[in-house]
């Protein structure tokens, strides 16, 4: 067994134009003042990191791991999750996706995901350069707005999509794959990967890649009423990263798990602050220590409710006091009988 590492913390909500959250120095100091023992990059925040110079320069990776290290912290992973939902966007979103990108590529759907293809191409070589194994994405989504079949979605509409999903996505992950580096996606509503079906359908297509992986976020399964338990237990050989996130589902008798439309605090599934939601992960931590889970316990904080740095302070202390520091020994060692093959022969009978 393996004792997981953190608590680590997910930049991307925090990170802003004022001090401390506006450069790498300074909030690697403030995720630290907060007991953080690893930081997760968002790839696209500039503030932050220069993607393209990672891939290119190894000096450049180094700088950036020293200044982690100045300030007690380490990199976990790097994120493409807003270039990789660019990899495959609906032309119905266009519109909405387009902030995702770069200022030249918006208004071209095909320059946009051409861009996108190559800022995962970069994620590859940056994850190698700095020399982390894991690497968080979205898959993007071609048949999400099909998602209810109403009208009857036409046959084959959806084995086209995830054929096309695939067909993406390939040259990436064996960019991956030559880099040494785990592409795991984020199942999530509004991706194609929003479930474990989805993620099989996939994964099928893909000739079952070792590079296609899974980043495991329980509040986006309880949401959409899923086994966040059983699933460790069926996707254990593809889990590979971690998002500790907190969330509640409360349906009453006018909306349930779609919400009406409604804001996220008038919500019945809800985003809540590690410890204030339905997860139980008393379960996930210990499921991960006895399933020789190598990586690190993340947050990623979002709430409707309460102030993100109140959010960042009690979650460091809550992965903390989950993490289950593993036995190197039985609890029963004391009453061994120091037995051999021999001995067990004859307690069986056998000689």
């Amino acid at each position: 067994m393996k004792t997981i590492k953190g608590p680590a913390i997910f930049l991307a909500q925090f990170a802003g134009d004022d001090a401390p959250f506006n450069s790498l120095d300074s909030i690697a100091a403030w995720a630290a003042g907060h007991g953080y023992k690893g930081v997760q990059i968002p790839s696209w925040d500039s503030r932050l990191i220069d993607l393209k110079r990672a891939a290119e320069s190894k000096t450049y990776c180094d700088e950036i791991k020293g200044i982690l290290a100045e300030n007690g912290v380490e990199l976990t992973e790097l994120s493409t999750h807003l270039q990789g939902q660019l990899v495959a966007v609906h032309p119905v979103y266009d519109e909405m996706f387009d902030g995702f990108a770069v200022p030249e590529v918006r208004g071209n759907p095909a320059a946009r995901q051409s861009w996108a293809v190559e800022q995962l191409h970069l994620a590859a070589k940056a994850s190698r350069n700095l020399g982390v194994t894991e690497h968080g994405t979205f898959s993007g989504s071609l048949a999400w707005p099909f998602l209810y079949p109403w009208p009857q979605r036409p046959a084959g509409l959806i084995d086209s999509a995830f054929d096309e999903l695939a067909k993406r996505w390939r040259p990436i992950l064996d960019a991956f794959d030559e880099a040494g580096v785990d592409l795991c996606y984020e199942i999530h509503p509004g991706e194609d990967l929003h479930d474990g079906v989805t993620f099989e359908m996939f994964l099928e297509r893909l000739g079952h890649h070792p590079r296609c992986n899974i980043l495991y976020d329980p509040s986006h399964l309880i949401l959409q009423q899923l086994d966040y338990r059983g699933f460790l237990d069926v996707y254990a050989d593809r889990i590979k990263m971690f998002h500790a996130k907190d969330a509640e589902f409360k349906p009453n008798p006018k909306q349930g798990v779609y919400s009406g439309y409604q804001s996220w605090t008038e919500r019945a599934g809800r985003f809540r602050s590690l410890g204030d939601g339905q997860i139980d992960f008393k379960h996930i931590f210990s499921w991960l220590a006895a399933n020789d889970y190598d990586g690190w316990a993340v947050l990623e904080w979002e709430c409707c409710l309460k102030h993100p740095e109140v959010g960042a302070r009690e979650g460091a202390a809550f992965i903390r006091d989950h993490i289950i520091e593993v036995t190197e020994r039985a609890f029963d060692d004391f009453a061994g009988g120091g037995t051999d093959e021999a001995a067990n022969r004859r307690i069986l009978g056998l000689d």
